[in-house]
């Protein structure tokens, strides 16, 4: 299963640890993933999306249709 948001399209991203000392390591930043069900009226039924945080906002300020 991926680990990209179905709404916003998010993916990881790479970057560094940063110790104290200001040895870096390479890591993965993840988006924030959710499997959330959302409700679409226009087909009465519910939708299962592996969403970010960001696209449940997205979501409920347009609605799931946009």
């Amino acid at each position: 299963m991926s680990r990209v948001c179905e709404v916003t399209g998010k993916r990881p991203m790479s970057g560094n640890n940063v110790s104290h000392a200001n040895n870096k390591t390479r890591r993965r930043f993840l988006p924030n993933l959710h499997t959330h069900r959302f409700w679409v009226a226009a087909e009465k039924r519910f939708v299962k999306l592996r969403v970010s945080h960001a696209g449940m906002r997205t979501i409920d300020k347009l609605g799931i249709d946009a």
